[in-house]
């Protein structure tokens, strides 16, 4: 069978190479035969690989150790689910699956489109097909996934890493490739379109419906890593701006762009250049991070390891496709000029433009940060650590302002807003806005990211409600429906606009949840056998330690009590999990108890020699408000969804919901909204917790930027998940020794670099010499940025007076608004 599977590789290169030269060929002569035959080689790379997945994961199935990656990633005893799952679990088989999914992908777009878009198909095939046969070549010259034993065949496999064996990161590595996978189709078209000089709006409809499918799976790719994270990682947190998950990260970035400006050419016949260099950003970006992961230039517990061939070949490949799509960008540049220009700094083209340039900076940000230790080593020979405090400190504000945008947008018109349109649109989602910061500071709230954030969700929200209201209303006097027979017409008139609202709604309840970490609680306990601790309004018994073992691993699990107000309200069952062929890699198996107002989150760290003694070493977090990130997610994808259903599915508008269905609705969201009263006066309790723990800002503050040096966390004290670091308590009790000693903020930081020899102890390079380039730049780029976009507003700017012989307008308020619900599936 493997050496089925090299064949089916080599076959599937060969047939990529003449699908390329016979498409481009035919294109070129004009020769539909040969165009014919290159995409019929298309769709035969498609059924190689599809035979080639098969018969790696019928290897997997049959336990055929003689294929090296089969051994390195399962064994006998290993579940069925995670025998298929292992399949992209490591390097070379998350090569051959990337192969498999874009032959999909790209067979299932070349036959959607192949009458629609005749004349880009025979480029779009070419470069797909280029780009699968480079990740082929590297498989059969160097990772090559079928390779064999030379002598000895082992007769049991050495098991998948035990982190891997998690539901969440079974499905999240394939929706983050699919994701990376689906941004190619966008890219093939769009170069398509600047090969042959068909540089209307037809090239964005192609790739449009794409993107936005890309776009939700990666987002749902990087969801699943943050549950992942959260559950298995046993450290209370979601996000630790690792390398891996700001690879993935990247391309979302100038996908969300894409997806926003796309509307301002489809709209005015603006930002045609931009629109094009989002889509070879967006592929580039998916290569830069695929390349990060299997190269080994980043280190990361998430990383593929160390490769300096495969380096050498993704940086060629990458600096081909740069080289080749900004050449035909620039050959291109006269067919792609804007045919209008801005009229207004106050319209909602200007806010687009913004909102672009946050997130373009975002991305160039974050792969600046994490390439930042891979260039001090470089240069300096010292790889320093860029961890949470710096990338926290740029990003945060980002986001809020993001989120700021998210809720002006909509309330500007196209073209221009004039000061009594203002004045009508602004009115109710600022006073929501006022009302929620004035309500929260006088429940005490006092952070002022987490105030800026609870407000700027309620302006963001009071600006879909009013969006969705006003337009209801208008076509609800047109038609004379009732009101949710006129929402639901509303809606399927222009599902891309008022599914992008949901899609905000859903945004609003991710920054919910990111604000509540600003009101996180932590300790760490030892509690014996039928004695309590408390964090918050809870209390938790230890009832006891019990081992079990079912043949692939060894289950050590804690029976907690948990109390509140008196009261049990729950059993939990923290655990550490010890595989068969990995028991010095222990998982954790966390034990939540959900609520949307906050998780109570505890993790048991007990080791195998103390299960006798029945004593409970547990840490405990509550988490006020983290289930609205996933709840957020849901709406994100239900907002897509509709954006991406055709017409019709909406056919039921007329028929008339249950009178009483919204009281319904608005009574379970405040319920929702009310379940957590005590969200606020949780924040900064305390209770009797580890003795190291911070008394004071300061220790708080170099608990944050000092790492742990265990080796396996890579990330600061405060957030080390690690099972047996006693590296933790030892740096705790020196950060403790030198405040007692009256030492200052910087001498401490100082005494901890020259005792670990350099700054990788610190979670964010001191800014001084050579480090101060990682706070510099991200300044500079934003400084250039607002430049470039001020200056390219400016150019695009002119005044326009009444042209003589325009019309006088009409003012009749319900003629406007009867035009204006005409107008809406322009919008």
């Amino acid at each position: 069978m493997a050496s089925l599977g090299s064949f089916l590789l080599l076959a599937a290169f060969v047939v990529c190479a003449y699908a390329a030269v016979a498409s481009v060929a035919g294109a070129r002569r004009r020769n539909r035969r040969l165009i014919e035959s290159g995409t019929g080689a298309f769709y035969l790379i498609a059924a190689l690989m599809t035979t080639a997945s098969a018969v790696m994961i019928n290897a997997f199935l049959t336990n055929d150790f003689s294929i090296k990656y089969v051994a390195h990633t399962s064994d006998t005893v290993q579940p069925l689910f995670f025998k298929i799952t292992a399949y992209w679990g490591s390097l070379e088989g998350s090569i051959l699956f990337w192969v498999f999914l874009l032959s999909i992908f790209g067979a299932l777009a070349v036959y959607v489109n192949r009458e629609r878009q005749r004349e880009l198909i025979p480029y779009v095939v070419a470069i797909i097909s280029v780009t699968e046969a480079f990740f082929l070549y590297m498989m059969i010259v160097h990772k090559n996934p079928f390779t064999t034993f030379l002598t000895n065949t082992p007769v049991d496999g050495e098991g998948m890493n035990p982190l891997l064996q998690n539901f969440y990161m079974a499905i999240h590595p394939p929706a983050l490739y699919t994701g990376f996978v689906g941004m190619t189709i966008p890219y093939a078209f769009g170069m398509a379109a600047l090969i042959t000089g068909h540089l209307d709006d037809s090239w964005l409809r192609a790739v449009r419906r794409w993107t936005m499918i890309s776009w939700l799976i990666l987002s749902f790719g990087l969801m699943l890593g943050m549950l992942w994270a959260y559950e298995e990682l046993g450290w209370g947190g979601y996000w630790a701006w690792d390398p891996v998950e700001n690879a993935a990260l990247l391309p979302w970035f100038t996908a969300t762009a894409f997806l926003h400006s796309v509307m301002v050419q489809e709209r005015r016949s603006m930002l045609r250049v931009w629109n094009v260099t989002l889509v070879i950003m967006t592929f580039f970006l998916t290569i830069v991070g695929t390349f990060m992961t299997r190269s080994g230039v980043v280190q990361s517990q998430h990383a593929f390891g160390k490769d300096p061939v495969l380096a050498w070949m993704f940086v060629t490949f990458m600096v081909v496709i740069l080289v080749f799509s900004f050449g035909w960008v620039i050959y291109r540049l006269p067919l792609l000029r804007a045919r209008n220009e801005l009229d207004s700094w106050m319209s909602r083209e200007a806010a687009f433009l913004a909102n672009n340039w946050i997130l373009l900076f975002s991305a160039i940000f974050v792969l600046f940060g994490t390439m930042f230790p891979t260039l001090s080593e470089a240069i300096k020979g010292e790889r320093l650590t860029v961890g949470e405090q710096f990338f926290n400190k740029w990003t945060i504000p980002i986001g809020i302002t993001l989120l700021l945008l998210t809720g002006i947008g909509p309330l500007l018109a196209w073209r221009k807003s004039t000061i009594s349109n203002l004045k009508q649109q602004f009115v109710w989602p600022t006073l929501s806005c006022i009302v929620t910061a004035s309500g929260l500071f006088a429940l005490g709230m006092r952070q002022w990211n987490s105030l800026a954030c609870f407000a700027l969700c309620a302006f963001v929200l009071g600006t879909v409600t009013q969006e969705f209201w006003r337009g209801t209303n208008v076509r609800q006097r047109n038609t004379g429906s009732d009101f949710f027979t006129a929402l639901i017409g509303l809606v399927s008139r222009n599902k891309r606009r008022y599914g992008g609202y949901i899609v905000h709604v859903g945004i609003v309840c991710i920054m919910l949840g990111f604000a509540g970490r600003g009101f996180k609680l932590n300790k760490l306990e030892v509690v014996p056998l039928g004695q309590s601790t408390t964090i918050g309004d809870y209390t938790i018994r230890n009832d006891g330690i019990k081992v079990s073992d079912d043949g692939a691993k060894q289950m050590i699990t804690g029976y907690m009590t948990v109390f509140k107000d008196g009261k049990q309200i729950a059993q939990m069952y923290p655990g550490r999990w010890f595989y068969r062929h990995h028991e010095s890699e222990p998982t954790t198996e966390t034990a939540i108890r959900r609520t949307m107002a906050g998780d109570l989150y505890i993790t048991l760290h007990v080791a195998k020699e103390d299960v006798g003694s029945q004593t409970a070493p547990i840490e405990l977090f509550v988490n006020p408000l983290v289930d609205w990130i996933w709840f957020g997610f849901g709406i994100m994808a239900f907002g897509t969804g509709i954006a991406l259903l055709p017409e019709t599915v909406f056919s039921f508008a007329a028929a008339k919901l249950p009178a009483g269905a919204v009281t319904t609705a608005l009574g379970v969201l405040l319920a929702l909204l009310m379940s957590g009263p005590t969200l606020f006066a949780q924040a900064g309790a305390t209770g009797p917790s580890d003795p190291l723990n911070p008394r004071n800002p300061l220790e708080m503050q170099l608990h944050s930027e000092i790492n742990c040096a265990c080796g396996g966390c890579f990330g600061p004290l405060k957030d080390c998940p690690m099972m047996y670091c006693t590296t933790r308590q030892q740096e705790k009790a020196e950060i403790r020794d030198l405040v007692d000693r009256g030492q200052n903020h910087d001498a401490i930081i100082a005494a901890f670099v020259e005792k670990y020899g350099g700054q990788q102890v610190l979670n964010a390079p001191i800014d001084k010499g050579f480090n101060r380039l990682a706070w510099m730049v991200p300044s500079a780029l934003g400084v250039a940025g607002i430049a470039l976009v001020g200056f390219v507003a400016l150019r695009w700017s002119r005044k326009r007076g009444d042209e003589p012989g325009q019309a006088a307008r009409v003012n009749d308020p319900s003629l406007n608004e009867r035009l204006d619900d005409e107008l809406r599936n322009l919008d």
